[in-house]
C-alpha cells in the first residue's frame, strides 16, 4: 500500500511539473527561420535552370544580401567604387568607358564585360582563368587597379552593418565565405532572355531587316554563329580575333603558357550588345560600325589569328540589316528591371 501511495505522489508531482512548464514561457524561444522564397530569380522560359553550388542554393534572403553588397561602395579601398560602378544595370551590367578607373583613379587595361547570363558561363575573366563565380569575386575586390581592397579586411569593416542579413542568409556573420557567395548568387540572377530575338523565336513577328540580318549572321551568310552561337550567342570558347598583328595583351597565353593562345580571349555573348559599347577586351571600338569594319578587314594577321576570319564586303543595306539583327538581341526589360534599382 505504501509503495502505491509513493507511486501516486510521484505521478502527481511529475504531472504538476509538466503542467507548470507548459504554462511558463521558455527563456530561449526558438528563432524562426526566414521564409526561403525564390521570387527574385526569373528564369526565361527557354532557358535551363542555372546550377547553384550546394553551399549556395538560391533564395531571396541571400539575393537581397548579395544585391546590397554589389552596390556598396565601401567594397573599394577608397570607399568610392562598388561592383555596380563598373557593371551598370542600364548598360546590361557593363560600363560606358573603354576601361573603367578603379579605386583612387587607377586605370587597368581591361574593359568591364557584361554580366548578362553570367550564370551559364563555365569560366570567368577575359582569359578564363577562374572556374567559379564565387572565386571570381575575389579578383576585382583585391586587384590593385580595381577595388584594391582585402577580402578579410573589408568583411571585418562591414560585419556590424550586415550582421542581421548575413545571419539570416547563411547562418554566420559576414566573412569571406558569406561575401563571395552572396555576390555570386546575386550575379547568377542576372538572366536576360526577353529580347526581340527571343520573342521572334517564340512566334512573334519581327521586321524584315532582322530576318535578313539573321541570314547574314548565320552559317549561310558570314558564319558569325560559329563563335556566337544562339541562344546564348557565345560558345564560351576562346579566340584570337585578329585585333593586333602582334599581341599587346597576351590574353589566355598568360593562363595556359601556350604560345598558341597568344592574344586569345573569351568569346563574349552578343546578348544586349546594343547596351554594352565600347567593345573588345580593351574597349577599343566605340560602336558596332567599328566592329564590323574590323571583321570586314579580315583581321590584322596575327600568327595565332582564328582561321575562320576572312575579309568580306557588305552593301549599305546588308550592313544595316546585320546591325538590325544585332540590336534585336537587346533586352530592354532586363536593363530596366526594377529588381536592380538601389
Amino acid at each position: 500500500m505504501e509503495e502505491k501511495l509513493r507511486a501516486y505522489r510521484w505521478a502527481a508531482m511529475v504531472g504538476c511539473v509538466l503542467f507548470i512548464s507548459g504554462c511558463v514561457k521558455s527563456p530561449n524561444p526558438v528563432v524562426q527561420e526566414p521564409e526561403r522564397t525564390t521570387a527574385k530569380l526569373h528564369i526565361p522560359t527557354a532557358f535551363p535552370s542555372p546550377d547553384f553550388p550546394e553551399d549556395n542554393a538560391f533564395d531571396d534572403v541571400r539575393w537581397a544580401l548579395g544585391k546590397a553588397l554589389f552596390f556598396d561602395e565601401r567594397l573599394s579601398l577608397d570607399g568610392a567604387l562598388s561592383c555596380g560602378s563598373c557593371h551598370l544595370p542600364e548598360r546590361a551590367f557593363a560600363a560606358p568607358e573603354a576601361v573603367t578607373p578603379g579605386a583612387f583613379g587607377v586605370v587597368g587595361d581591361r574593359n568591364s564585360s557584361t554580366l548578362t547570363n553570367v550564370a551559364y558561363q563555365p569560366h570567368f575573366m577575359s582569359e578564363g582563368g577562374v572556374p567559379t563565380l564565387e572565386m571570381q569575386v575575389l579578383v576585382p575586390l583585391q586587384e590593385v587597379s580595381e577595388m584594391a581592397h582585402n577580402i578579410v579586411t573589408v568583411c571585418e569593416e562591414l560585419a556590424a552593418d550586415y550582421e542581421g542579413q548575413a545571419m539570416a542568409a547563411y547562418g554566420r556573420s559576414l566573412d569571406p565565405f558569406v561575401m563571395t557567395r552572396a555576390l555570386a548568387l546575386f550575379e547568377r540572377s542576372l538572366l536576360s532572355g526577353s529580347s526581340t530575338w527571343d520573342q521572334w523565336q517564340a512566334g512573334s513577328l519581327v521586321a524584315d531587316a532582322v530576318v535578313r540580318g539573321s541570314d547574314l549572321f548565320g552559317a549561310a551568310g558570314l558564319g558569325c554563329d560559329r563563335c556566337h552561337a544562339p541562344p546564348m550567342f557565345t560558345t564560351y570558347g576562346f579566340a584570337n580575333n585578329g585585333l593586333d598583328a602582334v599581341s599587346v595583351d597576351p590574353g589566355r597565353w598568360r593562363i595556359t603558357g601556350s604560345p598558341q593562345d597568344s592574344g586569345a580571349f573569351k568569346i563574349p555573348t552578343l546578348r544586349n550588345v546594343g547596351f554594352t559599347a565600347p567593345y573588345m577586351h580593351d574597349g577599343r571600338f566605340q560602336d558596332l560600325d567599328e566592329v564590323l569594319d574590323h571583321y570586314a578587314s579580315g583581321g590584322a594577321g596575327h600568327a595565332q589569328q582564328d582561321a575562320g576570319l576572312a575579309a568580306f564586303a557588305l552593301s549599305e543595306q546588308q550592313r544595316a540589316d546585320l546591325k538590325s539583327f544585332l540590336l534585336a538581341l537587346n533586352d530592354s526589360a532586363f536593363v530596366n528591371d526594377e529588381r536592380w534599382t538601389h
